[in-house]
Protein backbone atom coordinates (compact mmCIF):
# COMPACT_ATOMS: atom_id res chain seq x y z
CA UNK A 1 0.00 0.00 0.00
CA UNK A 2 1.45 3.38 -1.04
CA UNK A 3 2.40 5.69 1.79
CA UNK A 4 2.51 8.84 -0.39
CA UNK A 5 -0.08 10.69 -2.43
CA UNK A 6 0.49 12.76 -5.57
CA UNK A 7 -1.29 16.10 -5.34
CA UNK A 8 -1.43 19.39 -7.21
CA UNK A 9 -0.77 22.45 -5.03
CA UNK A 10 -3.33 25.20 -5.43
CA UNK A 11 -1.48 27.56 -3.02
CA UNK A 12 2.09 28.19 -1.98
CA UNK A 13 3.02 25.82 0.87
CA UNK A 14 6.28 26.59 2.64
CA UNK A 15 8.65 23.65 2.59
CA UNK A 16 6.51 21.78 0.05
CA UNK A 17 6.21 23.88 -3.16
CA UNK A 18 4.43 26.69 -4.93
CA UNK A 19 1.08 26.80 -6.66
CA UNK A 20 0.96 24.58 -9.72
CA UNK A 21 3.56 22.10 -8.44
CA UNK A 22 2.69 18.41 -8.52
CA UNK A 23 4.22 16.96 -5.36
CA UNK A 24 4.28 13.68 -3.48
CA UNK A 25 3.35 14.00 0.19
CA UNK A 26 2.52 11.71 3.08
CA UNK A 27 -1.06 10.56 3.39
CA UNK A 28 -1.42 12.03 6.86
CA UNK A 29 -0.09 15.42 5.76
CA UNK A 30 -2.44 15.42 2.79
CA UNK A 31 -5.57 14.33 4.66
CA UNK A 32 -5.00 16.38 7.82
CA UNK A 33 -3.56 19.60 6.38
CA UNK A 34 -3.43 20.11 2.61
CA UNK A 35 -6.84 18.80 1.50
CA UNK A 36 -8.99 20.18 4.37
CA UNK A 37 -7.49 23.68 3.92
CA UNK A 38 -7.82 23.65 0.14
CA UNK A 39 -4.06 23.89 -0.47
CA UNK A 40 -4.02 20.88 -2.84
CA UNK A 41 -6.20 18.77 -5.08
CA UNK A 42 -6.01 15.77 -7.37
CA UNK A 43 -3.77 16.62 -10.37
CA UNK A 44 -5.30 16.93 -13.83
CA UNK A 45 -4.34 18.67 -17.07
CA UNK A 46 -7.26 21.07 -16.78
CA UNK A 47 -6.35 22.12 -13.24
CA UNK A 48 -2.69 22.60 -14.19
CA UNK A 49 -3.68 24.91 -17.08
CA UNK A 50 -6.07 26.87 -14.91
CA UNK A 51 -3.34 27.51 -12.35
CA UNK A 52 -0.74 28.62 -14.91
CA UNK A 53 -1.35 32.36 -14.39
CA UNK A 54 -1.31 32.02 -10.61
CA UNK A 55 1.88 30.00 -10.81
CA UNK A 56 3.63 32.70 -12.91
CA UNK A 57 2.71 35.33 -10.31
CA UNK A 58 4.07 33.10 -7.52
CA UNK A 59 7.34 32.65 -9.40
CA UNK A 60 7.75 36.43 -9.67
CA UNK A 61 7.16 36.78 -5.95
CA UNK A 62 9.76 34.11 -5.25
CA UNK A 63 12.31 35.90 -7.43
CA UNK A 64 11.69 39.18 -5.56
CA UNK A 65 11.93 37.38 -2.21
CA UNK A 66 15.22 35.84 -3.28
CA UNK A 67 16.69 39.24 -4.23
CA UNK A 68 15.58 40.82 -0.96
CA UNK A 69 17.07 37.95 1.03
CA UNK A 70 20.37 38.23 -0.80
CA UNK A 71 20.53 41.92 0.10
CA UNK A 72 19.57 41.13 3.69
CA UNK A 73 22.35 38.57 3.99
CA UNK A 74 24.92 41.07 2.70
CA UNK A 75 23.84 43.59 5.35
CA UNK A 76 23.78 40.99 8.10
CA UNK A 77 27.28 39.68 7.42
CA UNK A 78 29.52 40.93 10.24
CA UNK A 79 26.77 43.00 11.87
CA UNK A 80 27.47 43.72 15.56
CA UNK A 81 24.43 43.14 17.76
CA UNK A 82 24.51 44.20 21.40
CA UNK A 83 22.11 42.79 23.99
CA UNK A 84 21.93 43.91 27.62
CA UNK A 85 20.84 41.23 30.08
CA UNK A 86 20.54 40.78 33.84
CA UNK A 87 23.18 38.53 35.43
CA UNK A 88 24.86 37.71 38.74
CA UNK A 89 28.29 38.86 39.94
CA UNK A 90 29.97 36.06 37.97
CA UNK A 91 28.45 37.23 34.68
CA UNK A 92 26.04 34.29 34.42
CA UNK A 93 22.68 35.32 32.96
CA UNK A 94 19.49 34.77 34.89
CA UNK A 95 17.85 33.67 31.60
CA UNK A 96 19.60 32.33 28.52
CA UNK A 97 19.45 34.20 25.22
CA UNK A 98 17.19 32.31 22.79
CA UNK A 99 16.66 32.27 19.04
CA UNK A 100 13.49 34.30 19.47
CA UNK A 101 15.37 36.96 21.47
CA UNK A 102 17.98 37.36 18.72
CA UNK A 103 15.41 37.39 15.89
CA UNK A 104 13.41 40.06 17.74
CA UNK A 105 16.54 42.15 18.39
CA UNK A 106 17.56 41.91 14.72
CA UNK A 107 14.08 42.99 13.68
CA UNK A 108 14.33 46.01 15.98
CA UNK A 109 17.72 46.82 14.42
CA UNK A 110 16.15 47.02 10.97
CA UNK A 111 16.42 43.43 9.72
CA UNK A 112 12.76 42.55 9.43
CA UNK A 113 11.44 39.17 8.35
CA UNK A 114 13.97 36.94 10.14
CA UNK A 115 12.25 33.92 11.68
CA UNK A 116 13.28 32.19 14.88
CA UNK A 117 14.26 28.96 13.13
CA UNK A 118 16.54 30.91 10.76
CA UNK A 119 18.76 31.86 13.73
CA UNK A 120 21.27 29.06 14.33
CA UNK A 121 22.95 28.86 17.75
CA UNK A 122 26.05 26.71 18.11
CA UNK A 123 25.90 26.82 21.92
CA UNK A 124 23.72 27.93 24.80
CA UNK A 125 24.16 31.64 25.49
CA UNK A 126 24.00 31.94 29.27
CA UNK A 127 26.79 34.30 30.29
CA UNK A 128 28.23 37.74 29.46
CA UNK A 129 30.54 37.24 26.49
CA UNK A 130 31.01 37.57 22.70
CA UNK A 131 29.36 35.03 20.37
CA UNK A 132 29.12 34.23 16.66
CA UNK A 133 25.51 33.66 15.59
CA UNK A 134 24.61 32.25 12.16
CA UNK A 135 21.52 33.43 10.30
CA UNK A 136 20.56 31.00 7.52
CA UNK A 137 17.78 32.17 5.21
CA UNK A 138 18.34 29.47 2.58
CA UNK A 139 20.72 26.63 1.81
CA UNK A 140 23.15 29.06 0.15
CA UNK A 141 22.24 32.25 2.05
CA UNK A 142 24.12 32.35 5.34
CA UNK A 143 25.54 35.25 7.40
CA UNK A 144 27.44 35.51 10.70
CA UNK A 145 26.33 38.09 13.26
CA UNK A 146 28.66 39.24 16.06
CA UNK A 147 26.66 39.11 19.28
CA UNK A 148 27.89 41.00 22.34
CA UNK A 149 26.01 40.10 25.52
CA UNK A 150 26.55 42.78 28.17
CA UNK A 151 25.52 43.11 31.80
CA UNK A 152 22.91 45.61 32.92
CA UNK A 153 25.31 46.81 35.65
CA UNK A 154 29.08 47.21 36.08
CA UNK A 155 30.90 43.96 36.81
CA UNK A 156 34.42 43.23 38.06
CA UNK A 157 34.85 39.81 36.48
CA UNK A 158 38.57 39.63 37.35
CA UNK A 159 37.84 40.05 41.05
CA UNK A 160 35.00 37.54 40.87
CA UNK A 161 37.27 34.98 39.19
CA UNK A 162 39.93 35.50 41.87
CA UNK A 163 37.38 35.02 44.64
CA UNK A 164 36.05 31.86 43.03
CA UNK A 165 39.60 30.51 42.60
CA UNK A 166 40.51 31.12 46.28
CA UNK A 167 38.22 28.41 47.77
CA UNK A 168 39.49 25.96 45.18
CA UNK A 169 43.09 26.65 46.22
CA UNK A 170 42.22 26.23 49.90
CA UNK A 171 40.48 22.94 49.16
CA UNK A 172 43.51 21.70 47.23
CA UNK A 173 45.83 22.68 50.12
CA UNK A 174 43.58 20.93 52.63
CA UNK A 175 43.57 17.87 50.45
CA UNK A 176 47.39 17.87 50.37
CA UNK A 177 47.64 18.13 54.16
CA UNK A 178 45.15 15.33 54.55
CA UNK A 179 47.19 13.12 52.22
CA UNK A 180 50.39 13.83 54.21
CA UNK A 181 48.62 13.09 57.49
CA UNK A 182 47.32 9.83 56.11
CA UNK A 183 50.79 8.48 55.27
CA UNK A 184 51.85 7.59 58.88
CA UNK A 185 48.57 5.80 59.52
CA UNK A 186 49.11 3.70 56.38
CA UNK A 187 52.61 2.82 57.60
CA UNK A 188 51.23 1.79 61.00
CA UNK A 189 48.66 -0.40 59.31
CA UNK A 190 51.36 -2.09 57.22
CA UNK A 191 53.56 -2.65 60.33
CA UNK A 192 50.65 -4.24 62.19
CA UNK A 193 49.85 -6.53 59.29
CA UNK A 194 53.52 -7.51 59.04
CA UNK A 195 53.64 -8.39 62.77
CA UNK A 196 50.48 -10.46 62.40
CA UNK A 197 52.05 -12.40 59.54
CA UNK A 198 55.16 -13.15 61.65
CA UNK A 199 53.01 -14.44 64.52
CA UNK A 200 51.11 -16.65 62.12
CA UNK A 201 54.39 -18.08 60.75
CA UNK A 202 55.58 -18.90 64.30
CA UNK A 203 52.36 -20.70 65.21
CA UNK A 204 52.23 -22.78 62.06
CA UNK A 205 54.98 -25.36 62.98
CA UNK A 206 53.39 -26.04 66.37
CA UNK A 207 50.13 -26.91 64.72
CA UNK A 208 51.89 -29.06 62.13
CA UNK A 209 53.44 -31.30 64.87
CA UNK A 210 50.04 -32.70 65.88
CA UNK A 211 48.99 -35.47 63.48
CA UNK A 212 45.54 -36.90 63.02
CA UNK A 213 44.88 -40.02 65.16
CA UNK A 214 47.47 -39.18 67.87
CA UNK A 215 46.83 -37.70 71.27
CA UNK A 216 48.96 -34.85 72.49
CA UNK A 217 48.57 -33.46 76.03
CA UNK A 218 47.56 -29.83 76.24
CA UNK A 219 50.10 -27.48 77.68
CA UNK A 220 47.84 -26.46 80.56
CA UNK A 221 47.14 -27.65 84.12
CA UNK A 222 44.65 -30.25 82.99
CA UNK A 223 47.20 -31.74 80.60
CA UNK A 224 49.92 -31.90 83.31
CA UNK A 225 47.59 -33.77 85.70
CA UNK A 226 46.63 -36.19 82.96
CA UNK A 227 50.33 -36.95 82.37
CA UNK A 228 51.02 -37.50 86.15
CA UNK A 229 48.25 -40.12 86.60
CA UNK A 230 49.96 -42.99 84.68
CA UNK A 231 53.22 -42.34 86.59
CA UNK A 232 51.42 -42.54 89.99
CA UNK A 233 49.73 -45.82 89.03
CA UNK A 234 53.08 -47.31 88.04
CA UNK A 235 54.61 -46.40 91.47
CA UNK A 236 51.70 -47.99 93.31
CA UNK A 237 52.13 -51.20 91.31
CA UNK A 238 55.85 -51.40 92.21
CA UNK A 239 55.08 -50.96 95.90
CA UNK A 240 52.53 -53.83 95.84
CA UNK A 241 54.96 -56.15 94.13
CA UNK A 242 57.74 -55.39 96.66
CA UNK A 243 55.40 -56.16 99.59
CA UNK A 244 54.61 -59.55 98.14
Amino acid sequence: MAKNLELLLTENVEGTGIVGDVVKVRKGFARNYLLPRGYATQPSDEMIKSLAGKRAEAQKQLAELRRSREELIKKLQGFALTMVRSCNDMGILYAAVTQHDIATALGAAGFAGIKDREVRLGQTIKRVDHYDVHVKLDSDLDATVKLDVQSDRPLDLKKSSELSAAPEGEAAAAGGEGAEAAIPSEKRTKDRSAKGEKKGEGAAPAQAESKPGTWAPRADKGGEKAAEKPAAKAEKGEKKSSKK
